[in-house]
């Protein structure tokens, strides 16, 4: 798992990298075939009315003599004075607007913007749209186009000079992109996805790494602690039937006691991993009853009184809450408080102090357990009620257990609808403060 591990993080990073760089060319093109083809469909539009603008304006066809006879004329001749209509003669601006507008939606240009202007032929404006003036010095982000306009069957002569249609589409890359918003907003989601699909992968593969290393440390102190008593009661029963042993009641009894004494060790190892499977299935069935904690308390502490004494220690009870009753399970809730007791005997050095102390607000009943043990580091402190996880101990080999105790008093303290929250500073102490909904009187 080990080398595995990084490998296949390598190779997704290196799939996901090249995805986006996939994905990146590929937007740079649809970008410029997109604006290619917008360019290409204006222009069939702005020929389209320019067309259409010509045929309409130059309906009428220009009074032209032949030669004929005794006319001494060397060629074909216009009437001077007949003025050629113009576009402005025949349409309404709105009208001009209207028919570029019909073009830009048959080519599927709905929601394209535009500006336009028709000058005459000496380039002079015979008409233009509102904004025309303002987007048409803007050459940088504006696209301009020009579109003669001319009679129908006219043979084009360099020196003729015609009116003009011109279609200003202001900023055009804008444009180009607001067409494609749906195509790229949903690449970005889709990578978005893969992305999120990466770093949960990555983060499963960490959690199951060290879910494993867990649960193998699980079961090397649960090896350990099984095997201490299962050999105490092999020396104990191989010496019960020893004759001497035998024959002396003084000697059968202490062996009798001491496997008394390791199987209800082993039974209490059992009841232990039982409770955190009966815990893990969600199976914590509570026998709700009216609980006075402050006087639960100086009970639970009276079963480490001996512990204590060995280890040279005191305790401090400042039992201050005036509503002191919870609805609880007094088992569970006792367990509860036992294990933060016991948690503060095993982490501890010298001159052990255990502080309890409860205090009553409106909702809530506070109660409090610190220690000036050996505290821990703030890893230990966000990870403490994870299921199987121990705290280091550094120097301290003699602590035993499976990591489950903190878990039970998570699991136990939320069923009891409260809160718990730990301060601990590193060789300094441990503080654990618990809220639990109280009864009100």
């Amino acid at each position: 798992m080990k080398r595995i591990f990084p490998v296949i993080v390598v190779l997704i990073s290196l799939s996901l990298l090249g995805l986006i760089v996939l994905q990146v060319s590929w937007f740079q093109n649809l970008l410029e075939l997109t604006k290619t083809q917008l360019n290409s469909k204006i222009n069939d539009a702005g020929f389209s009315v320019a067309t259409d603008l010509g045929k309409a304006t130059h309906s009428t066809q220009l009074l032209r003599l032949n030669r004929r006879g005794i006319l001494p004329l060397h060629s074909e001749f216009q009437f001077p004075f007949l003025k050629a209509p113009t576009v402005e003669d025949k349409f309404t601006p709105n009208e001009v607007n209207d028919k570029i507008r019909k073009a830009f939606n048959r080519l599927n240009l709905n929601k394209l913007k535009f500006e336009y202007a028709v000058t005459n032929t000496n380039d002079d404006y015979e008409m233009m749209s509102n904004g025309y003036e303002r987007e048409f010095w803007d050459t940088i982000n504006n696209r301009r186009g020009y579109y003669a306009i001319l009679p129908e069957n006219i043979d084009i002569d360099n020196n003729v000079v015609f009116e003009k249609l011109i279609i200003i589409v202001p900023n055009i890359q804008k444009q180009v992109w607001q067409s494609l918003r749906w195509i790229i907003t949903g690449a970005i989601a889709f990578m978005l996805i893969i992305i999120a699909a990466f770093y949960v992968t990555v983060k499963t593969l960490l959690n199951q790494k060290k879910l494993s290393q867990i649960k193998s440390d699980f079961i090397n102190n649960m090896t350990h602690e099984f095997k201490t008593p299962i050999a105490t009661i092999s020396l104990a029963v191989d010496a019960l039937r020893n004759e001497k042993v035998q024959n002396d009641k003084e000697k059968s009894a202490y062996f009798t006691k001491i496997i008394k004494e390791e199987n209800s060790r082993m039974n209490k190892h059992v009841e232990t991993i039982l409770q955190a499977a009966f815990m893990e299935k969600q199976e914590l069935n509570l026998n709700l009853t009216i609980i006075h904690v402050n006087e639960m308390v100086p009970q639970i502490m009276n079963n480490y009184e001996l512990q204590l004494k060995d280890k040279g220690a005191t305790f401090q009870l400042l039992l201050n809450a005036k509503n002191d009753k919870i609805n609880g399970d007094e088992v569970h809730f006792s367990n509860l408080l036992s294990n933060l007791i016991d948690n503060a005997i095993k982490y501890s050095t010298e001159n052990l102090l255990i502080k309890i102390s409860t205090h009553s607000t409106r909702n809530y009943l506070v109660i409090r357990v610190e220690d000036n043990g050996i505290g821990m580091s703030k890893e230990s402190t966000k990870r403490i009620f994870e299921k199987f996880y121990r705290a280091h101990t550094g120097n301290l080999h003699n602590v035993k257990g499976f990591g489950l105790g903190m878990s039970y008093v998570k699991t136990v303290i939320d069923a009891h609808k409260g809160r718990i929250s730990v301060e601990s500073v590193l060789g300094k102490g441990t503080a654990f403060t618990l809220e639990v909904p109280v009864v009100q009187d």
